[in-house]
């Protein structure tokens, strides 16, 4: 059996109409996925919900589970935490697509394979996903996209960056 990694796939919102559904803010690019009906989730100090419906309409999703009744039951849940426990080497359904958990602490390599630090964090903004880069305590955001991280290499823990000037100095001289 292998070993289980607890994963942030949302946050309980309020209420949406009677019957005990809730806004959900997902934290998680595979909704389909972590809010299939029958799915298990956490829901912060001991308490398991299973999801009965998920959707999105006007695109926010919206998720009903069989514990919650009503509405007076779902505002009592607001602000939680839902999570999952899965097998730390599952992988994401799409291809070339990562996991935080696989990116964090990976060595970030300069284009001529020199180490210049390590991924301490990835934050998401509407964009694209940044990958917060430290290099000799200094904190560096680098845009997650194939253009200016051209390898990432899983097996061998690196990620490498493109020869573009400016990524991790603040020194650059651009030309």
């Amino acid at each position: 059996m292998s070993e289980l990694v607890e994963v942030i796939v949302g946050v309980i919102g309020r209420a949406h109409g009677v019957r005990g559904e809730v806004n959900v803010e997902p934290r998680t690019d595979e909704i389909e996925r972590r809010f299939a009906p029958g799915a298990e989730l956490r829901a912060g100090e001991g308490g398991k919900l299973t999801v009965e419906s998920a959707n999105q309409p006007s695109g926010r999703l919206v998720v009903g589970f069989r514990e919650i009744a009503d509405r007076t039951a779902a505002e009592l849940l607001r602000g939680r935490v839902l999570s999952v426990r899965v097998p730390v080497d599952e992988q994401p359904s799409g291809r070339e697509e990562y996991f935080d958990r696989q990116l964090a602490g990976l060595a970030v390599l300069r284009a001529d394979g020199t180490v210049a630090g390590t991924i301490v964090q990835i934050l998401h903004s509407p964009a694209q996903d940044l990958l917060v880069v430290d290099v000799d305590g200094s904190e560096y955001l680098v845009p997650f996209v194939k253009a200016l991280v051209p390898e990432v290499d899983l097996a061998a823990g690196t990620v490498r960056l493109a020869d573009v000037a400016g990524l991790l100095d603040d020194q650059a001289q651009e030309g």
